[in-house]
């Protein structure tokens, strides 16, 4: 079937510029960095991705890490679309957050542990998360329940997302690594998946800490953001098969 995955993996081999693959690289690290708090524009990282340089002349010096991670996304995307016929697994998940975070300033630090679970607990949000010695468990036990549906549809891969927020199991980019986990597993399933904005980000924390009594909130902000991919999609190739 020409699926939308594939239709991603052939641009991303041919490295087609000014296609859907340059266009979701660019806008999924630059959102989702952002939303952590990147100084990096939105120019500056298509910037970096099509040059890999960056040559920013007059504008605002941004700290080293927040080109580090940009250009570490972009691996991390390319890692996402090799994998996507894969089942998600703690291997898969530790991987992403190794390629995120490789060559940072916290990647020194042996405390942060980069691809492995945190050693510290922290909170989001102002709320607790799991404890480093119960995140194995509890991620083995999201990942059974998600591969126990009899059907993944576009409502479980948010909940998987809430659910993964909530355990944390990274010291730090927990949420770049669960919107990853979200746009991967939308192209698996054959969805069409989706960028949480940067000017969506209060709507998107506000769905994720009221998820569990009004899980609409979350919802209408993704599919609001699904409605944005696609129409990109309808642009670059037309009506894809269901």
């Amino acid at each position: 079937m020409n699926t939308l995955l594939t239709h991603l993996r052939e641009e991303k081999q041919t490295r087609r510029k000014g296609g859907l693959y340059h266009k979701t690289q660019v806008n999924l690290a630059y959102n989702s960095n952002r939303i952590e708090g990147s100084k990096l524009t939105e120019e500056q990282t298509r910037y970096i991705f099509e040059t890999r340089t960056i040559g920013f002349k007059e504008q605002e010096a941004v700290p080293v890490d927040d080109i580090i991670e940009t250009s570490n996304h972009f691996v991390a995307f390319d890692y996402l679309l090799d994998t996507a016929d894969e089942s998600l697994s703690n291997e898969i998940i530790r991987e992403f957050h190794r390629l995120l975070k490789t060559a940072t300033s916290a990647a020194s630090k042996s405390w942060f542990n980069v691809g492995e679970w945190k050693k510290l607990p922290n909170e989001v949000g102002g709320q607790e998360t799991t404890l480093p010695q119960n995140v194995e468990n509890d991620m083995d036990k999201l990942n059974h329940w998600y591969h126990s549906l009899p059907e993944i549809g576009f409502e479980n891969i948010v909940e998987y997302h809430y659910r993964f927020e909530n355990i944390h199991p990274f010291q730090d980019g927990n949420g770049r690594v669960g919107r990853l986990i979200m746009f991967r597993e939308c192209l698996k399933g054959n969805i069409i998946p989706f960028i949480i904005n940067d000017n969506h980000k209060q709507f998107y924390y506000r769905g994720l800490k009221e998820f569990s009594n009004a899980r609409g909130y979350l919802m209408d902000t993704c599919l609001s953001a699904q409605d944005t991919c696609k129409e990109w999609v309808k642009y670059f190739y037309g009506d894809l098969p269901e």
